[in-house]
């Protein structure tokens, strides 16, 4: 196998392949091999037409494809290992050559990663981000884990109020027409939680247990299901039983329960530093997207669409396998909300389209400060990465190969780049 490069415009180039006569010739009878069990020829037991005789009925042609397909698939990874081309797409095959006796020649145009203009990267200026913790924000952190910890107790002698913990039967009516979806027994809802349509909690406080009453709603306009955006609905609902939160008293006992504290003042200082710590990471985090962002609105790139599809169909799978996690098919997703492959697909394309750009800036800005990937550096992420699949690092290390290893390689140089960036920021 042989190749040469053509450089096309806009970020393209034309691998145009030759593979010689004697390596199709092989292709081609590897496909009589595979296909002659299907072929009967009378005068001979199935299987037992010789190749020769089925390229003198029906051509040698009757080949061509599934050798074609074979010579394909086998040399152009290796003409992509070898090109030194950096390829962002899959390869658009036309076939320029196929004759039994002479050398097959294919050509691949392919998508090539875009040289980028950078923009000023050293100094960009962010506003800083305070974080300070306050006192309010310590008690707000105390009461959300006392609400955790809170006793469910029932109420017998009062009308549903804010807050509670209710159970009702619903059915909801559309034009006096019950709607899929729309019918539910003994459901829990805690009053207050925004869970259900705007309104609808709110129409349960002041009701008593046993009471059946109608809750009138409108469906939002930017509802999952197209039958129900903006219309008008009335759910049948009844209160079945009431619970209230009984949160526990805030004392030394109650805190050495849940925590390594002994005291409360103790467990105080202990929820500060967690929350001082956590803004201090989003802040991290803020910061830098914030810069990136600026670098990327300052910088110039040519990214074809390829680039931007590939990230789209990668944000899918990747959001099918966190429905899988949760015991959900993509398909029972879609009857529920409404949406497809390809709407989801639209819907991803502004965040695919950043995550490209912010990848090819910081690749930029590792390639233009030299930023080097040591060995120490690489064994640090394979261990973080080992302990993430619950794998000993150095049996994770024997599962990685040499793609892998410059993959991983190229992902510690951009999170690198991204830290020198926030390392050389101005803070305004």
């Amino acid at each position: 196998m042989s190749f040469t490069v053509e450089q096309l415009e806009n970020n393209r180039a034309k691998l145009t392949i030759t593979v010689p006569a004697e390596d199709f010739g092989k292709a081609l009878v590897a496909a009589y091999n595979k296909q002659k069990n299907k072929i009967s020829i009378s005068g001979f037991r199935k299987g037992k037409v010789p190749m020769a005789v089925i390229e003198k009925m029906y051509g040698p042609e009757i080949f061509y494809d599934e050798a074609a397909n074979k010579v394909i698939n086998e040399t152009y990874p290796e003409a992509y290992d070898k090109c030194e081309l950096d390829i962002v797409s899959r390869p658009e095959i036309d076939v320029v050559q196929i004759e039994k006796g002479k050398d097959f020649i294919y050509t691949a145009e392919v998508d090539l990663k875009p040289e980028v203009k950078l923009g000023t990267y050293k100094g960009i200026e962010v506003e800083k981000i305070d974080t300070t913790v306050s006192g309010q924000e310590i008690d707000e952190e105390i009461d959300r884990v006392r609400r955790q910890n809170a006793r469910k107790i029932d109420v017998t002698d009062r009308a549903a109020k804010d807050g509670d913990i209710t159970n009702i039967d619903f059915e909801g009516f559309v034009d006096d027409v019950a709607f899929e979806g729309g019918k539910g027994e003994n459901y829990s809802l805690t009053l207050g939680s925004k869970s259900f349509i705007p309104g609808f909690e709110d129409q349960i406080v002041g009701h008593e247990i046993g009471e059946e009453f109608d809750v009138n709603v409108t469906f939002p306009e930017d509802y999952h299901s197209e039958d129900l955006k903006g219309k008008a609905a009335v759910f049948k609902c009844k209160l079945n039983s009431l619970q209230e939160e009984q949160l526990p008293e805030l004392d030394d006992e109650y805190v050495s329960d849940i925590s390594d504290a002994e005291t409360v003042d103790e467990y105080k200082a202990n929820i500060r530093k967690q929350l001082e710590e956590k803004k201090q990471k989003q802040a991290k985090n803020k910061t830098e997207n914030t810069a990136i962002e600026k670098l990327m609105e300052s910088s110039e790139m040519d990214i074809p669409a390829s680039m931007i599809e590939g990230q789209q169909e990668s944000m899918l799978n990747e959001f099918k396998q966190q429905l899988s996690m949760q015991g959900m098919s993509f398909d029972m997703y879609s009857q529920y909300t409404g949406l497809n492959e390809e709407t989801m697909l639209e819907q991803v394309k502004p965040e695919a389209e950043k995550r490209v750009k912010s990848r090819l800036v910081l690749e930029a800005v590792a390639k233009a400060e030299n930023i080097e990937v040591t060995d120490e550096d690489f064994d640090k992420k394979l261990e973080e990465m080992a302990a993430m699949y619950g794998i000993e690092a150095d049996k994770f290390k024997g599962y990685i190969g040499d793609k892998e290893r410059e993959s991983i390689k190229k992902d510690i140089a951009v999170e690198k780049a991204a830290d020198f960036i926030v390392e050389n920021i101005k803070e305004v």
